[in-house]
Order: structure tokens, then sequence, then C-alpha cells
């Protein structure tokens, strides 16, 4: 399949072979869905934490005597039956990671760039570059495109003027080819890939 090639001035420049495998798959949500949760699993930080009541910080001591008071036995005051008391089977500081297949996640990000492709959300640059890092100019250009929200996926680095240019711009991410996901893909409305990052993911996904 064939996509035209346009420039940050919105002119087309040519145009590029998408491969069927990579870019022409049938989607299934199936599969972007245990992707998806594998990846917002693996980002949880997992530092939640409640004490235990050998952590609270109430005495230590008998409150009351054994016997005699017409009440329930009692230790100290960090039982968890007590308000402010330890919590009984708590959370605890822990990995929320699971682990997915690695046929899985490259199908995942097949399954994901072809659906942006079947949306008409896929838009090739002829580069992502600019001869100074302006914000002005590059804001200019994305509204020209109509561009809101906008993954930029470049090849192996990104250009630094343009990463500079485009961190002021709110809607508009750019990542190098190596850290395409599944996540950042779907969560935008539009997918830019420039020529070199079509040629470094079909390269990493055939």
């Amino acid at each position: 399949m064939k996509a035209v090639v346009i420039n940050l001035d919105a002119e087309e420049t040519g145009e590029v072979e998408l491969d069927e495998g990579v870019f022409g798959a049938e989607p299934r949500s199936d599969i972007l869905h245990r992707v998806v949760r594998w990846q917002r699993a693996k980002a949880r930080q997992g530092t939640h934490k409640a004490k235990t009541r050998s952590e609270t910080s109430y005495s230590k001591r008998k409150i009351y005597r054994q016997k005699g008071t017409g009440r329930a036995r009692h230790g100290d005051r960090n039982a968890p039956i007590f308000r402010k008391g330890g919590v009984y089977g708590g959370p605890v500081p822990r990995s929320h990671a699971h682990g997915l297949p690695k046929k899985v996640r490259k199908l995942g990000l097949r399954l994901a760039l072809s659906a942006k492709a079947k949306e008409n959300a896929l838009v090739i640059l002829e580069s992502a570059e600019l001869p100074e890092p302006k914000t002005s100019v590059l804001a200019k250009s994305i509204a020209k495109l109509g561009w809101k929200k906008a993954l930029i996926i470049d090849g192996a680095s990104v250009d630094r003027n343009f990463l500079l240019a485009s961190s002021n711009v709110p809607g508009l991410d750019v990542i190098p080819s190596g850290g395409a996901n599944v996540y950042d893909i779907l969560r935008r409305e539009t997918l830019v890939l420039t020529r070199a990052g079509v040629a470094a993911l079909q390269e990493r996904l055939k």
C-alpha cells in the first residue's frame, strides 16, 4: 500500500510504500487491550503502603486490665479494631508488572499502526527537522496541518531543534522509533511518521 508524503508546509513531496503486514492488519481490540494493560501495569509505581500494628505510634502498654471491667479483652491501642490502629492485610510496596509474550507485544504494535491507517489518522512526514528551535514556527505549521493531538515518531533519533521546539506545543509528542508503543499511539488522534520512522518501524516489525 502507498501513502502520500508531506512536509511541514502541508505540501506533497512524494510517496512511500507501506508494508501490508505492518500497516494493513485487521485490528483486534482484545490484543490491543492486553498490550495497553501490560504497559500501564508496568508503569505503576506500586509505592502504596499502610502501617501495620507494629508501625503505628501508640504505646504498647495494655490499655486496661484483663478482667473485671465488663469490656472486651484488649492489649495495646495499635490493634486493627481501634481507630488509627494498624491496618490488617493492607497494601504494601510491590511491582504490578506482569509478563506478556514478545510476539503479542509485537503484534499489538502492528495492530495499533494498522488501526491508525484504517481510520485515516496516519500521516507520513518527509522529515521532522528545523533549522532553529523556534516553538512559534512549529506551532504555526501544526495549526496549518490541523493536528490537535498528535504523536510524531521519527527514526533512530530525533532532531534536537525539533524536539526543543515541540516541547512547548500542547498536544504534541515526539519520540524516536525505538520508543514507539501501543498506548502512546492509541491515545493520540493523529499518528505522524517520518520517512525514517516508517523504515525503522518496518524493519523492527517485519
